[in-house]
């Protein structure tokens, strides 16, 4: 057995570039930073630099790191039961499902476990055609659902190219975007009403009797922090009571304190059919994911065995933390911690930052799901760096996350904006002084400004 306390950081290193097949990356190019450990909202590397987390990781790491109720729970369920098999009971899966049924909307009462998002979406799209009968699946442009065979041709943004032409049966449209607007709106109440016209336009020309499900980020993540406007979310429910169409909130990024409630569409009040989750039910301390089923939905396989299920389906260990986790977040008030956050700290402090560099061409968000959209030119628009650009082309943005790097914030860049999304337990505090850091960074990118 290895003694991890003796390795260092180019030990680490070296093993990593010699045996570590690294996600969405070209080998040859890559020099991985080594993590040593973590805490709260920091994490450290073994030449003992210290790094402000903006990024959670991969906007997963809600609860912080190294959350002792958590931890204690793995160790604990470790001991215990450290495996079983999805056809028999457990406790912690048992009450896993019922605490996240209870703060689910409406009749969302069941709960299929995963080990993560992908698999997920890839589940909720398969309940939905078999309840309806229907094969198209309808998801926007500007999304990503996943890397597995299904969830990447629902993703809309270039991660799905390579994987062309893959399963069919996908179609994509525009959601709303008013800062860059496909339909020329000139406020949101505008967006709002021109996407969803868009949208059953679309539905019309596709066939409403064959489409299955719509699946929407609730609020879009990687994409841009997308925040829907008043109405939309509203409007996609009334759309899909109409024709018969599942409607999938994907809440993989957007759930659990991230946008200051349990899961976004609490904000509007919206109840989908299906809601998929992973990442902040439980940190990603062990994988998790699901999905949160519909009495209706669930009642499709009630006499009707439902085709699809995993190893470690509700695996004890990621429950035991997921169980943890949410009894956390209640004690410990994170989700209105979150919603603080977004309202008296980050919203006011990145608009102040939007009036000192003209880079700065939109700020967005709630919660602790922010963005800024950085621009060479605010009267154009103009992206600082131009859509899915690598290489040179991408160098402004380079720039602008080693200078956050070197200040000591971790940072979460993608095109052309940065994403504030620190765990959503940091204070106050941390989080005015992760802004300042990025307060010194924007000078990088103000460089490349050229608009008047």
């Amino acid at each position: 057995m290895s003694d991890y306390t003796t390795y260092d950081g180019d030990l680490v290193r070296k093993l990593d570039r010699t045996h570590v097949f690294h996600s969405w990356s070209a080998q040859a190019t890559l020099n991985p930073v080594p993590i040593q450990s973590a805490q709260g909202s920091r994490f450290t590397d073994y030449d003992g630099n210290t790094y402000l987390d903006f990024s959670s990781q991969l906007v997963n790491a809600n609860i912080g790191y190294g959350h002792p109720a958590v931890v204690k729970a793995i160790q604990e369920q470790a001991a215990r039961l450290a495996t079983v098999a999805p056809s028999f009971a457990n406790d912690a899966r048992s009450e896993a499902a019922r605490l996240i049924a209870e703060i689910a909307p409406g009749d969302l009462n069941w709960v299929f476990f995963t080990n993560g998002g992908a698999e997920a979406n890839e589940n909720a799209i398969r309940m939905a055609r078999l309840h309806t009968g229907r094969s198209k699946v309808m998801t926007t442009y500007r999304s990503y659902h996943g890397s597995t065979s299904g969830a990447i041709m629902m993703t809309g943004d270039p991660r799905r190219w390579p994987s062309d032409p893959g399963q069919p049966g996908f179609v994509h449209f525009w959601g709303p975007y008013a800062y860059r607007s496909a339909f020329h709106s000139e406020s949101e109440e505008q967006e709002a009403e021109r996407a969803l016209q868009h949208l059953r336009e679309t539905i019309m020309v596709e066939g409403p009797g064959t489409i299955a499900a719509i699946v929407l980020e609730t609020v879009v993540g990687t994409n841009g922090i997308l925040v829907p406007p008043p109405g939309y979310l509203a409007g996609v429910r009334e759309i899909c009571d109409e024709h018969g169409i599942v409607f999938v909130a994907d809440e993989v990024m957007a759930g659990f304190a991230r946008c200051g409630e349990w899961f976004a569409v609490d904000h509007w009040g919206v109840t989908p059919d299906l809601i998929t989750f992973a990442k902040g039910v439980n940190s990603g301390y062990v994988p998790l994911g699901g999905v949160v089923i519909s009495e209706e939905i669930a009642a499709t396989f009630a006499e009707r065995p439902y085709p699809g299920g995993l190893t470690y389906s509700g695996h004890p260990l990621a429950c035991a933390s997921a169980v943890a986790s949410i009894t956390a977040m209640r004690e410990e008030k994170i989700v209105e911690h979150a919603r603080h956050l977004g309202a008296d700290v980050i919203g006011p402090a990145l608009r102040e930052l939007a009036e000192r560099h003209p880079s700065v061409g939109e700020v967005r968000g709630l919660g602790v799901f922010w963005a800024l959209e950085l621009v060479k030119d605010r009267a154009t628009r103009e992206p600082l760096v131009p859509f899915n650009a690598a290489g040179p082309a991408a160098a402004p943005m380079s720039e602008f996350a080693a200078a956050c790097k070197a200040e000591g914030l971790w940072p979460f860049v993608h095109f052309n904006r940065t994403h504030v999304v620190p765990p959503c337990t940091t204070s106050d505090d941390e989080v005015r002084e992760g802004i300042a850091l990025l307060d010194r960074a924007l000078d990088v990118a103000d460089r490349h400004y050229t608009g008047s």
